[in-house]
């Protein structure tokens, strides 16, 4: 056997070393109470760079008091990750911040080696994980609206020289003028893509609205157990890991609420702070299936000692939405993760859940999902009961009702006739004796 033969080739990519780096900005008249824990701001960094592959071999938090415009850090600082890198062989240098293109070019001449921010980093997360076209193009034209701010110009003496028959013309276009023209050309490519399948969202949005079924969808801090929670209710097997961003594509099932009724439940991509604004727009279409919801509900870790400034950063995205109380939405917030409480702080907080009205549940366990279904139910029963008598003949309308309605009590009758006491909403009513002219409604008793 040849040598070239008898070994096996290892196609994997090389796992690369990672230094994560929290720049501790202090701000200013930034009350204690509203500031973030640098400690969890770092693990939610390392918690995105293992997302990526990356082995992270140093984590740290470096304080920032003034910005240097080049390099972000001074330079004592930027002396002190170079020699990180060279004693550990670092690959790659994460900053948790957002880079300007001047300074990520500067701290990898500086640092040589690769230099991310934090946008980049989100962005080559969602890169991978996207899996359906909308998906997909959402995440290319982010990255490519990012791209575009990257290209500084440190090639602006190649130039691309006119074609012709010796004429004495100037310089055509330069390399750089090239790049930036091809990305906003694919730019306007994928803007075009994207309101097309945005069209075909409100399409199929639109058809399910003709069948009146309610939406409920799940929103929430990345990785606060939203999939978990959604296999639970729906029992789906959606992806749902400890990772971050392990949900990037919406995910739409049927739950049956306790009374019988069905409704639509969708699993949204979670929120995180500093979400990068290229992706706040990309993945407005995503964002639709909140807009258009019955109900939201707003899925918290509260084992999770950041929890709370995690719920702000969720609760400002949705304004920005407009998915508010005041804006008429409906909006329960969950506590997820009960479980992992000791059972001092949980007493303390399904205490709290009772005072503010929130939801204590264990997507794992199913403790507390029951309740809130009940819950979701009675936010969005407002309809009337109505009496329904079918003959022996009326099969069909009996299964319309169970398909399209909540039914809350049944009489079988010895004929054959049934008699059942129902819940339809008004399009779903109109519907029924519009196609089952024949059945017999009228107010239930109360």
């Amino acid at each position: 056997m040849s040598k070239s033969t008898s070994r096996s080739i290892d196609h994997a990519a090389p796992i690369l070393k990672a230094l994560v780096i929290h720049p501790a900005r202090q701000l200013r008249g930034q009350a204690a109470s509203e500031a973030r824990d640098p400690n969890s701001r770092l693990e939610e960094a390392v918690g995105l760079a293992v997302a990526l592959d990356l082995e992270v071999v140093e984590a740290l938090i470096a304080p920032l008091r003034a910005v240097t415009p080049a390099t972000l850090f001074g330079k004592g600082k930027i002396e002190e990750f170079a020699g990180i890198c060279e004693v550990e062989h670092i690959d790659v240098a994460v900053f948790d911040d957002q880079l300007t293109p001047i300074q990520q070019r500067n701290l990898e001449k500086a640092l040589e080696v690769k230099v991310v921010d934090r946008t980049g980093l989100i962005l080559e997360i969602f890169a991978r994980r996207a899996r359906t076209r909308e998906g997909k193009l959402q995440v290319e034209l982010a990255r490519l609206d990012y791209e575009r701010s990257r290209l500084v110009r440190t090639w602006t003496h190649l130039e691309r020289q006119r074609g012709g028959t010796g004429s004495t013309g100037g310089p055509g276009e330069t390399q750089i003028e090239l790049d930036r023209r091809l990305i906003r050309d694919n730019i306007i490519k994928l803007k075009k893509e994207l309101d097309e399948v945005r069209r075909t969202r409100t399409l199929h949005r639109s058809a399910r609205k003709k069948v009146p079924y309610p939406t409920v969808a799940l929103v929430g801090y990345t990785n606060a157990g939203k999939s978990t929670l959604f296999n639970r209710l729906t029992a789906a097997e959606v992806l749902a890991k400890d990772m971050l961003f392990a949900t990037l594509d919406p995910t739409l099932r049927t739950v049956k609420l306790p009374d019988g009724r069905p409704a639509i439940m969708s699993d949204t991509v979670g929120f995180i702070s500093d979400l990068p604004h290229e992706l706040v727009e990309a993945f407005r279409a995503t964002l639709e299936e909140v807009q258009e919801a019955d109900v939201v509900l707003h899925v918290r870790d509260v084992a999770n000692p950041d929890s709370e400034a995690q719920a702000r950063d969720v609760q400002t995205v949705l304004s920005e939405l407009g998915v508010t109380l005041d804006g008429g939405k409906i909006v329960v917030e969950v506590w997820n993760k009960i479980d992992l409480l000791g059972e001092d702080d949980r007493e303390i907080v399904e205490g709290q859940a009772r005072r503010v009205g929130a939801s204590p549940v264990s997507a794992v366990t199913g403790e507390g999902c029951e309740a809130l279904l009940r819950r979701v139910g009675g936010l969005i029963d407002d309809s009337p009961p109505v009496e329904v008598r079918l003959g022996p003949q009326d099969g069909q309308a009996l299964a319309w009702i169970y398909r399209n309605g909540r039914v809350l009590g049944r009489h079988d009758g010895e004929g054959g006739e049934v008699m059942l006491i129902a819940r339809l909403d008004g399009q779903a009513l109109g519907r029924f004796e519009r196609q089952f002219p024949e059945a017999r409604i009228e107010p239930a008793a109360s």
